[in-house]
């Protein structure tokens, strides 16, 4: 049976190829921006730039020296983005991030009146270095803006503006003094990347770029208006119902309880993943394939980014940990059986 489409749609679809084709070509000038600055890490760089379409975020774990700050300024210069650090500590205050209140004189009636002055959390892209130093009560405050997209500050409620994204770092080595994120804080970022140390040769380069002191420049490539359009646009790529599903099985399998786990899983898992890592894989293997050349995602984008996106919401048992199993672990066998 042939089905025939109108004029419009015709058009409206050869204009959702084009935008697409242009998205395609700015992840490649941003890459370009990238190289000029980091060697390697490719893999981590895509998810970033995944994460950022997706409008999710990233939770970042490597240790000291990794170029995880350089990366993301750059990601911020090549998309005219505004960009703040915060290094969290023990002593760091919820007000440090959201902002405070002040009392000021206004000059016209010189009545005392309080006054909002916005904290780093009111950027576009927002480094959040060790979240795991600071005490529950302020990673709070940072996680509460990153799922509400907003923040109240006594009975006034401010929108973040768009796009809004947050990448947490976590040192691995040092966990004297750190508060671990609980699992409910770390549903909310659409990835978990873990960043290592680069190979031989990457880091032979590394170290003569170091070595040879050039500062350089990052192109303009997108602006937020761009990024806004290309959500809208990824939002409508077609997805199989075989791709829906094959996620779901996945993110089933992880559970214990489900009657699709297999022994492996009852044995290692104390809790699985939640619906919104179904929603997260589905979200992720569509931009996957985007920057794949692929106009609609297949089970090998699904794949791919599994890892991400299931890592931190796979709590293996006591059991799993003594004997050395991770998360990494549980995930690639589900692959294997879901195939």
């Amino acid at each position: 049976m042939r089905v025939s489409i109108s004029s419009k749609e015709r058009t409206e679809i050869m204009e959702e190829l084009e935008r697409i084709k242009l998205l395609e070509q700015s992840k490649e000038k941003i890459y370009s921006n990238i190289r000029k600055r980091i060697i390697g890490q490719q893999e981590i760089i895509d998810d970033l730039l995944i994460a950022i379409f997706a409008g999710g975020h990233v939770l970042l774990t490597g240790v000291p020296g990794l170029a995880k700050t350089l990366m993301i300024t750059t990601l911020a210069e090549s998309m005219s983005l505004d960009f703040k650090r915060i290094q969290f500590t023990p002593d760091l205050m919820p007000t440090d991030i959201i902002g405070t209140e002040i009392l000021e004189s206004n000059r016209t009636t010189g009545e005392k009146e309080l006054k909002f002055i916005k904290g780093p959390v009111f950027s576009n892209i927002i480094l959040a270095d060790e979240i795991n130093r600071t005490p529950p009560k302020t990673q709070s405050a940072l996680l509460q803006a990153m799922q509400e997209k907003e923040v109240s500050v006594g009975n006034t409620t401010f929108k973040l503006q768009e796009p809004f994204f947050v990448m947490a770092t976590q040192n691995p080595i040092e966990q004297e003094g750190t508060y671990p994120l609980p699992e409910a804080q770390l549903d909310r970022f659409l990835f978990n990347l873990v960043i290592g140390y680069p190979d031989y040769q990457s880091e032979i380069e590394i170290t003569g770029l170091t070595q040879a002191d050039q500062e350089t420049a990052s192109e303009k490539v997108i602006d937020s208006n761009d990024i806004i359009a290309a959500r809208q646009i990824i939002g409508k790529i077609p997805v199989t119902k075989a791709i829906i599903e094959y996620a779901v099985r996945i993110v089933r399998a992880t559970r214990p309880e489900d009657s699709s786990a297999s022994q492996f899983v009852k044995e290692s898992v104390s809790w699985g993943a939640g619906p919104r890592a179904g929603q997260n894989l589905v979200a992720a293997a569509k931009i996957n394939a985007v920057f794949s050349g692929r106009k609609t995602p297949e089970y090998q984008d699904v794949n791919r980014i599994a890892k991400q996106v299931l890592r931190h919401r796979v709590i293996p048992n006591f059991r799993a940990e003594a004997e050395g199993v991770t998360p990494d672990m549980i995930v690639d066998e589900i692959i294997k059986k879901s195939r």
